[in-house]
């Protein structure tokens, strides 16, 4: 679900590069799909993630699929917007109305805007639930979104049928971005098994960062080995311990969508 654009830009307006990796957690061909969802718009500088919520399937209910089709109609809901001036909520509205499969997902759309009143650019986001992104200045992290959940491992969602959140929940970010940065966006399946210091030593080993899909397919790596470590101390070990649940060692095995964009 990829849309991009060769056509000029504006010499005043950034631009940002995009590439994406996606590792399911299930490979049998009957899951091949997974739960996770991602677009690339370069065009219109937006990007998005979302993760379907894996309870649906015990009632037999494609968990990926409401995810899938949320995102496929928040690209045809970019149609409509102009470039560098994005209107994330009512792009999120409008696919949210538009999705009609059975289901519920988190989601985290982000757009690079430019602001014509103090000529800064900035990334604007809308997130629900416990995907995000973090931003890196220097290889360093400067920002890192935070999780809405109701409680421990129940994050917001939104979802058809009397279940889960409507739009107006996602909570709105503004990050002022240069040339440079590096934002890496995922499902819970990256922020769940790495910590934003691990992120930084990949990015300090990195020397082509322009290469933002091989980046993207590296962080996803490490991500999915913390997955599989039984022994680690993992961001998802911590909050497990805090909310009085048994505590336990190790990362969270889950699908990882992982897409890097660089500011240019």
């Amino acid at each position: 679900m990829k849309k991009s654009s060769s056509s000029a830009h504006l010499q005043h307006s950034r631009d940002m590069i995009m590439g994406s990796s996606y590792l399911p957690k299930r490979t049998s061909k009957s899951r091949r799909c997974g739960q996770d969802a991602h677009f690339l718009c370069r065009e219109k500088l937006t990007l998005g993630v979302a993760d379907g919520v894996g309870g649906w399937a015990k009632k037999g209910i494609d968990s990926g699929k409401y995810s899938r089709e949320l995102l496929k109609n928040s690209v045809a809901a970019l149609d409509r917007e102009s470039r560098g001036s994005v209107n994330l909520r009512r792009v999120l509205e409008e696919a949210f109305c538009m999705t009609k499969s059975e289901g519920s997902s988190t989601a985290c759309i982000i757009t690079l805007r430019d602001d014509d009143h103090d000529h800064e650019h900035c990334l604007n986001a809308l997130n629900v639930g416990d995907s995000g992104f973090l931003l890196f200045r220097n290889k360093k992290c400067r920002f890192k979104s935070s999780s809405q959940q109701h409680r421990f491992n129940q994050p917001y969602q939104l979802g058809n049928f009397n279940y889960g959140d409507g739009p107006d929940i996602a909570i709105e970010i503004v990050v002022p971005v240069e040339s440079g940065d590096v934002v890496v966006v995922g499902t819970d399946g990256l922020l769940d098994n790495m910590f934003p210091y691990e992120i930084e030593e990949i990015l300090s080993r990195t020397q082509d960062d322009k290469n933002v899909a091989k980046l993207a397919k590296t962080i996803a790596k490490y991500a999915s080995y913390n997955a599989t470590d039984r022994y680690s101390d993992s961001p998802f070990s911590r909050p497990r311990k805090l909310a009085g649940t048994k505590p336990r060692l190790g990362g969270k095995i889950d699908d990882i969508s992982v897409v890097v964009a660089k500011i240019i």
